[in-house]
């Protein structure tokens, strides 16, 4: 198929690469324009600009797409479909009809669960025992299109949202490439209405650990936030990011440590796998714990 790819950060590069694998005619890759990144604050293409211009594909970055001109632009492509994955940008109608299949989004929930930017961190932070990838038709409200098909997959108990973006990537790009091979045989199905939850851009005030809260959601939450923003607490008068976690037996005040790191929570105990120091590499709790005194509490 003739297809317009639209994404920006890593999570959209397998897709794209899935795709163009497949053989599809890809006839142009939209995404947001290079940031000023590094130290010199220089301007940097984002994952999916570079491995467009790798795999030698046209690339184009327009600050909207709101306007006649780009959306004639679009238009002039003729594609047979989009395929859009965190582009990162409004989609007018004029867009999301120019296609002759219109647009397909790739995302990563269980629709109607999770609608919205954050659906990995959410669905980790809210303890849902699984997630997945649909497929869906795109239309204007956001994330409400019809589904054409959708694969689950269990979170596992010890997940990050780095570990689940990662393989929920992956399930995305290889469930694209089914539907544009099965697309004629696929029915779309309407989201209900019942259990719809929108999952909110990540604010980085939630990002501070209360150890008053019990020790899932203390857990929930380092594990949902990690690697980015990052859950973080004061240990020994530092800020430190708690990268992974696992909930333990134990008992005292909220924030007491009470062996290693395993910090007493409101209710049960966490244990820290994993933590960053400011301005460190991230590290295994023992390895971090070398020549550093957590002191009797965290707060």
């Amino acid at each position: 198929m003739r297809i317009v790819f639209m994404g920006t950060p890593e999570f959209s590069v397998p897709v794209l690469q899935a795709l163009y694998d497949a053989g599809h005619d890809i006839a142009a890759v939209y995404t947001q324009p290079p940031r000023p990144a590094g130290r010199g604050k220089k301007d940097r293409p984002g994952a999916v600009h570079q491995r467009a211009l790798d795999l030698g594909l046209p690339v184009r970055h327009p600050v909207s797409l709101k306007g006649s001109d780009a959306q004639a632009e679009f238009a002039a492509l003729n594609a047979d479909i989009a395929v859009v994955v965190a582009y990162g940008l409004i989609l007018p109608q004029a867009v999301l009809d120019a296609p002759e299949h219109g647009c397909l989004n790739i995302h990563a929930s269980l629709l109607p669960r999770w609608r919205g930017a954050a659906p990995i961190h959410r669905a980790i932070m809210a303890g849902d025992a699984s997630t997945g990838i649909c497929i869906m038709q795109m239309e204007a409200g956001l994330d409400t299109g019809p589904v054409l098909l959708r694969q689950a997959t269990p979170i596992t108990p010890d997940e990050t949202t780095g570990g689940l973006h990662d393989r929920l990537s992956a399930m995305g790009a290889a469930l694209i490439v089914q539907a544009l091979n099965q697309l004629p045989d696929l029915s779309p199905q309407v989201q209900p209405e019942d259990g719809v939850t929108y999952a909110t851009k990540i604010d980085k005030a939630e990002a501070r650990i209360d150890w008053s809260q019990p020790a899932a959601q203390v857990d929930r939450q380092i594990r949902g936030l990690s690697p980015f923003p990052g859950a973080w607490c004061e240990i020994g008068g530092e800020r430190v990011k708690l990268l992974s976690s696992a909930v333990v037996g134990g008992a005292g005040e909220p924030g007491q440590v009470l062996t290693g790191l395993t910090v007493a929570c409101g209710s049960g105990a966490v244990q820290i796998t994993r933590l960053q120091r400011a301005g460190g590499k991230a590290l295994d709790a023992d390895i971090a714990l070398r020549g550093f005194d957590p002191g009797p509490f965290v707060m």
